[in-house]
């Protein structure tokens, strides 16, 4: 028997054998999670284009390593225990970034009845890979808002609900945030600001997630007049920031966004802020995406929370005055 140093550092062939097959595996998980996304969920395709670009790339990687593991299928590959260790570490990696690609699959927007509060009209709609804006037709808007979707939701689930500001008159700009976070681009706000110069007085906002984001940036630029909280709250003090309204919507029964959190962010915001509370209303009201895990029970319709959320929204925006 050889027991020379260089064939104890041998794999056992059984062991190499596991290892092409987790191999397999890993191929097979980088071309199908991606094929799953692109196919069955619009809001992919329809998004930020970070992650179809990133999908796309997985998949062409998942392609490659199938055709090699297909091509040296028969070729005897000795290795050695050490290496054994760290190609299982890599496949390890691999399948856990399948998984994290799987959880960015974001919440598509759900078709329901539109939100009615205030003056409507028709809705003049733009999209870019970045950004949905919507515009009162016929009517010159001078006060605009900027809006966060909250994490991992499509930005067209909220175009229902911030329609009657719209028809209210003022032009809404809905962000597609990078892999739907918008921690990855908190200043995107800025962006759909620049392009939007005949707006003069600005508001930013945001849902969940996207309301942290908003906070910041209003924080952060003293050209912004206002602030929309849709079931979310800041995470650093704006009590010192001068000239700026906000307006805290929530809801009763919202088991992500608790009333416990919105009461004790009250000391993060301006004295003056408004406060405005949807009796029933959970946190996936706030957009049309379908139910959320996690979320609370609702006590109410979605198209009546939806009637008040927008009718606060308006209300607010109508307040505004320019910085």
């Amino acid at each position: 028997m050889d027991t020379s140093p260089t064939a104890a550092r041998v794999l056992p062939a059984r062991h190499r054998t596991v290892l092409f097959w987790a191999s397999v595996a890993c191929a097979a998980a980088l071309i199908l999670v991606p094929a799953w996304m692109l196919a069955g969920n619009p809001a992919v395709l329809g998004g930020h284009p970070l992650l179809p670009g990133i999908l796309l790339v997985a998949a062409a990687a998942g392609v490659v390593w199938a055709i090699l593991l297909w091509v040296r299928r028969d070729v005897p590959r000795p290795r050695s225990r050490v290496r054994a260790v760290g190609a299982w570490a890599g496949r390890i990696a691999v399948l856990a970034l399948a998984a994290g690609l799987a959880w960015l699959s974001p919440f598509a927007y759900q078709p329901g009845q539109a939100a009615e509060a205030g003056p409507t009209s028709d809705l003049a709609v733009t999209e870019s890979a970045t950004a949905i804006t919507m515009s009162p037709e016929g009517r010159t808007a001078t006060k605009g808002l900027v809006f966060y979707p909250g994490a991992r939701v499509d930005a067209k689930a909220y175009q229902d609900i911030l329609a009657p500001a719209v028809g209210a008159g003022y032009r809404v700009v809905i962000l597609k945030e990078p892999l739907g976070l918008s921690l990855l681009d908190g200043s995107q706000a800025r962006s759909a600001m620049a392009d939007n110069p005949d707006i003069r007085t600005w508001a930013v906002g945001g849902h969940s997630l996207g309301g942290v984001s908003a906070s910041s940036f209003a924080l952060a630029n003293t050209d912004v007049s206002g602030l929309v909280l849709y079931a979310s709250y800041p995470i650093e003090s704006l009590r010192g920031r001068t000239g700026l309204s906000v307006l805290s919507v929530s809801g009763s029964q919202d088991g992500l966004s608790t009333p416990a959190k919105i009461q004790a962010s009250r000391d993060l915001l301006p004295v003056d802020t408004e406060f405005a509370a949807v009796q029933g209303g959970v946190h996936a009201f706030f957009g049309d995406y379908g139910a959320q895990p996690g979320d609370g029970e609702p006590g109410i319709s979605r198209q009546a929370a939806q009637q008040q959320i927008a009718a606060a929204t308006v209300s607010f925006l109508g307040q505004l005055q320019r910085n």
